[in-house]
Formats: structure tokens, sequence, C-alpha cells
């Protein structure tokens, strides 16, 4: 799941770049969204392995 945060993440850095400002802006907020999903599952699994 960070793998996809990090690709998303550079496709809005390109396309920012590039000028694509929607396609950016949406890539940008897919991979915040991925991000935070990934903590949490991240922080799941410490709890658990933990009890």
């Amino acid at each position: 799941m960070l793998r996809w945060t990090i690709t998303f993440i550079i496709i809005a850095i390109i396309a920012g770049v590039l000028g694509f400002g929607g396609i950016a802006g949406a890539s940008a907020g897919i991979a915040k969204v991925l991000f935070f999903v990934f903590l949490v599952l991240f922080i799941l699994s410490l709890i658990k392995k933990g009890a």
C-alpha cells in the first residue's frame, strides 16, 4: 500500500510540473488517502502483535 502512495505522489509531482493541475490534485488526494489508510493499518498491526 505504501508503494501505491509513493506512485501517486510521483504522478502528482510530474503532473504538477507539466501543468496538469487537475491530475496533480487528484493524484495527491489519492496518495493522501492511501497514506492514512496505510498508517492506520500499520498501527493496528503493531497493536495486534503487542497483544
